[in-house]
């Protein structure tokens, strides 16, 4: 895939391989995932370093990379926001956020499928892209 932009490519391929990565563990561990939101209701604590952190990725993301210009680049530059988001939704009012992630344990399996499959578009994508001029 071409992109303006060799950061894009770069970064695609980081946010690809975290979210194998992430998706694999899911997959091959959902009830991981339940304990971690047990964990997330009984420590506001850890709410605030999950959120910090979010926020602290997503503010780089959107500081280092503010692209539109084709599709890989809006696709990471619309990650980044949204990490921004949640990070800051998770510091400002977490509760229904940790309502909605409650509410998809169930289908764990299933968001993990998609995040590998996600994850292997933008790895793939940034791996083999080439940075060009697009007309």
């Amino acid at each position: 895939m071409d992109s303006i932009s060799v950061l894009t490519l770069r970064l695609a391929e980081a946010i690809g391989l975290y979210m194998i990565v992430i998706g694999l563990g899911a997959l091959l561990a959902p009830s991981r995932w339940k304990a971690a939101m047990d964990d997330l209701d009984r420590s506001p604590g850890l709410v605030l370093v999950l959120g910090f952190t979010t926020v602290v990725a997503g503010t780089a993301l959107v500081l280092v990379h503010h692209q539109l210009s084709d599709l890989l680049a809006a696709i990471v530059t619309v990650i980044g926001h949204v990490a921004l988001l949640e990070g800051a939704l998770l510091l400002v009012l977490p509760g229904p956020l940790l309502k909605l992630g409650r509410a998809t344990l169930p289908f764990t399996r299933v968001w993990a499928i998609v995040a590998i499959i996600l994850g292997l578009f933008l790895f793939l994508a940034g791996l083999t892209g080439r940075a060009t001029v697009i007309a």
